[in-house]
């Protein structure tokens, strides 16, 4: 059967269609935060199967084949790549309304020009019809960012990387532009001491000197910033439950971590004093770099104790929480503005519930400095669907300044996934279109052209400092 993936996908109303067409579509991708593997790209890895690039690492298509029942040797075990492709074809048609359905048709009609609903019946004819395409040079991993028209995209990197990898992109002139991303979490992992001081070790040799005491962490982390600088990266990003930051005098960041060297585990409360100190020093070391910084904040990882064990982290047993933030991210945000050391922000919430209370907190530390200093980031994982979009643009343009945006990203490990910017300027545009039909929006075309080609491009390049 026919895909419905139509021009007009998403597009219920002329002036919206007007819009996509005429202004988003053709916009080139600056993707500034994703899960890519630069070593992948910098050898323009070639894919021997649609399972390799599509189903390998992607838990939200887990997540949805356990609920239906298939067992997990089609899912992360041992059957064979087209086993796995045929159970995930039979699945497909029954999730309907999730954005996976959405997602799979787009990608398998934009990157391989399949144009008909996936299915169990032609689950083998599409795997032979996409693996023929995925051995042309076309369909490697550079081939595919080309397809897209990603002109930057920045990977998520370990303060211990080497970067060797994006070294070599770089020196071979591949185009789109690769740059890395600070993601300095284990850096403060205190909750596991053993895991957290084999860390230390590694971090101490990467820079040349034994961490004994927290001004070596600093010192390390410091070094560490001006060696990703000077790579070309010009953001971090952390994944955290909530930030953290309370002023204490029974509390030192040196005997914390004396403590945890030790091999002794910090009580609950310390370490949140410890992350939330480590995480403004290093907030401080981005602010005289120029850099942007990036916290998504609000999920509860590693649920399925028993799955876990079995499967390790990042395999499809994470959900929102129901953290209270507001309080945490205006002391935080405080204590680097009140010494003007607040670099650019953005900040992300997984659960809608919070989409009010971002979109106001942001708008406190916007200083008239920086257009769209703080910001409040996309719809992120379990949000980056057509109601959750919806709802961080109407909270966004309500609570705050939509026209300073600086719109999508994937956040994927997949080199399919980047349709999702499509799937975004649709949204944007039908969102704004409709409103122009109800008469709250003046028709015109050229201002909201511009408003929208801001939002999806261009505020992007503006913010980031890409030089």
């Amino acid at each position: 059967m026919k895909t419905f993936i139509t021009d007009d996908f998403l597009l219920q109303n002329e002036f919206g269609r007007r819009l996509y067409h005429d202004v988003a579509k053709s916009l080139p991708i600056i993707d500034y935060h994703n899960h890519l593997s630069p070593q992948d790209i910098a050898t323009n890895r070639s894919f021997d199967n649609i399972s390799q690039v599509w189903l390998a690492g992607d838990h939200y298509k887990w997540r949805a084949m356990r609920a239906l029942g298939i067992d997990e040797k089609y899912i992360t075990g041992n059957a064979t790549d087209q086993e796995k492709f045929e159970q995930w074809a039979g699945a497909v048609p029954y999730t309907l309304r999730n954005p996976l359905y959405h997602w799979t048709h787009l990608e398998l009609l934009r990157y391989f020009g399949i144009d008909q609903l996936l299915t169990a019946e032609n689950a083998k004819t599409v795997y032979g019809q996409i693996n023929e395409q995925l051995q042309q040079n076309s369909h490697a991993t550079v081939g595919l960012l080309q397809q897209q028209q990603v002109e930057i995209l920045c990977t998520t990197d370990d303060p211990t990387d080497d970067l060797g990898d994006h070294q070599s992109i770089k020196k071979q002139g591949l185009n789109p532009e690769v740059r890395p991303t600070f993601r300095p979490d284990k850096a403060f992992g205190v909750d596991d001491p053993l895991a957290f001081n084999a860390y230390l070790e590694t971090l101490g040799n990467c820079v040349g000197f034994d961490i004994h005491t927290y001004a070596d962490l600093l010192k390390a982390l410091q070094d560490r910033v001006d060696y990703f600088h000077d790579q070309g990266c010009r953001l971090a990003d952390y994944g955290l439950e909530q930030l953290y930051y309370e002023q204490r005098n029974d509390l030192t960041a040196g005997a914390l971590f004396t403590t945890i060297r030790s091999g002794k585990h910090l009580t609950a409360d310390e370490a949140k004093y410890f992350i939330g100190v480590v995480s403004l020093e290093l907030s401080r070391m981005y602010h005289q770099k120029g850099w942007t910084q990036q916290f998504h904040l609000g999920a509860i990882r590693n649920n399925n104790k028993r799955l876990l064990q079995r499967l390790g982290p990042d395999t499809g047993f994470d959900s929102m929480g129901d953290f209270s933030h507001a309080r945490a991210i205006s002391n935080f945000l405080n204590a680097l503005d009140s010494t003007d050391q607040l670099t650019k922000t953005i900040i992300y919430n997984l659960n809608p519930a919070d989409n009010e209370m971002i979109a106001t907190m942001v708008g406190n530390f916007n200083d008239g400095t920086i257009k769209g200093k703080v910001q409040y980031g996309a719809a992120w994982w379990f949000l980056d669907q057509k109601d959750g979009m919806e709802k961080q643009l109407n909270a966004l343009s309500s609570l705050g300044v939509l026209s300073t945006f600086v719109g999508m990203l994937t956040d994927s490990r997949s080199f399919l996934s980047f349709p999702r910017h499509e799937y975004f300027r649709r949204i944007l545009c039908n969102l704004i279109g409709a409103d122009v039909e109800k008469g709250e929006l003046p028709a015109d075309e050229q201002w909201l052209g511009k408003i929208v080609g801001d939002i999806c491009y261009h505020n992007a390049k503006a913010y980031f400092n890409f030089d």
